[in-house]
């Protein structure tokens, strides 16, 4: 992999506290990752995040024994071949089966996120890795010492431990650190639309994806909350807005769901006909839940668009089957109810302007998400069974 030497200690603490992290201690000895074109100029690792930690977070990423009853890894909802997202299923599913509340998120350039979940109820990586080991539907651990201790009881983790965390004792700030450490180099970038906005490669983009862009940036007023800075682009404003899916799902559910059988191939299923099999659907109030502000009921973190072609389906709820459904939902003005965001509007586009849009969106694939991938599913079958 290319390296780059580690920046001076003065910008590693600035660019911490711009991407409001906090400042870790640097040590000019070690290694940092080059910075993909197109994303902020200093990278989001922190001179912690050893080569060693890097490895064995990302083997405590795809190992399934890290759940309770040795079934489910980060890497079965976050799945490296579908972008570090899951497009089977419009939402996340846990431990023996049980169906979540919301789409699993890319963790792709999840290091230069300001708030994590939908929600935004975490703000730090190494606070965020314990949610899902804990949660009961999702990895179902009783507490940070149970998986503390089961790590270090497996044979394929000794030597591992001890070059990541030399002459350290292993525990859940350890486990978590690590984790962290190989969330933070999931940086992709240098897409086609990297190459023709910011380096300036005038047939990077096709004539219908830089309509798309114009359209992006103008008239569809997307790049409103969907940032694009001059040096750097995020395609987020790390914000939380009223679209109207959280609150018609909540005031007006569907009468039934598309449920994918295969890859392109599903079925619809009447509601009540789920809900007899999984029971009655849990209430999601989107950023309320964290705040418990009245204004941020049915409100939900922007996400990046970076890869997005990769991650469907859409939305908190993978509600959005596609792309096309996407700029659809928007052309429409999104879901009108009392709290939705006054940006969102109808857009009077045409078929073509809708299409273009579209392609624009396909142009945000970075170049190394397979080399990402092969990496992560490498680790998988280091992975010992016992």
């Amino acid at each position: 992999m290319h390296r780059l030497r580690a920046l001076p200690a003065v910008a590693g603490v600035v660019s911490a506290i711009l991407l409001g992290l906090d400042p870790a201690p640097t040590r000019a000895a070690e290694p940092a990752q080059a910075v993909p074109l197109g994303l902020l100029r200093v990278q989001p690792l922190r001179a912690t995040d050893t080569d060693a930690r890097v490895s064995l977070g990302r083997k405590l990423f795809m190992d399934r024994r890290l759940s309770r009853n040795g079934s489910m890894s980060c890497g079965m909802c976050h799945i490296p071949e579908q972008a570090f997202a899951s497009n089977q299923t419009n939402t996340a599913i846990g431990l023996s089966g049980q169906h979540l509340r919301r789409n699993a998120p890319t963790v792709l350039n999840v290091g230069y996120q300001q708030s994590l979940f939908h929600d935004g109820r975490e703000t730090s990586l190494e606070h965020q890795v314990w949610s899902p080991l804990l949660a009961q539907d999702e990895m179902g651990n009783r507490s940070q010492t149970e998986v503390v201790e089961r790590v270090a009881m497996l044979s394929d983790y000794r030597g591992l431990l001890e070059r990541a965390f030399p002459g350290q004792a292993v525990t859940e700030i350890e486990i978590a650190a690590a984790l962290a450490a190989y969330e933070r180099t999931l940086s992709s970038g240098n897409s086609r639309f990297d190459r023709w906005y910011f380096r300036g490669e005038a047939h990077a983009m096709s004539a219908l994806e830089q309509q798309g862009f114009e359209l992006f940036t103008s008239k569809a007023g997307c790049s409103a909350c969907h940032l694009i800075g001059t040096q750097e682009a995020l395609f987020t404003d790390h914000r939380f807005h009223n679209t109207g899916v959280g609150w018609a799902r909540a005031n007006k559910p569907p009468e039934g769901y598309s449920v994918p059988l295969a890859p392109g191939v599903s079925t619809e299923v009447p509601a009540a006909a789920l809900a007899q099999l999984l029971g009655p659907e849990l209430r999601d109030e989107g950023r309320f839940e964290v705040t418990g502000r009245p204004e941020d009921r049915w409100a939900y973190k922007t996400p990046s668009l970076r890869n997005v072609a990769l991650t469907a389906p859409y939305m908190h709820d993978g509600s959005l089957p596609t792309l096309a459904a996407v700029v659809e939902f928007y052309e429409r003005g999104g879901i009108d109810n009392p709290g939705k965001d006054p940006a969102i509007r109808p857009l009077g586009l045409s078929t073509e302007e809708k299409q273009a849009l579209e392609a624009f969106l396909s142009a945000l694939t970075g170049d190394n998400v397979k080399q990402l991938a092969t990496e992560a599913r490498a680790a998988f079958r280091s992975n010992r069974t016992r």
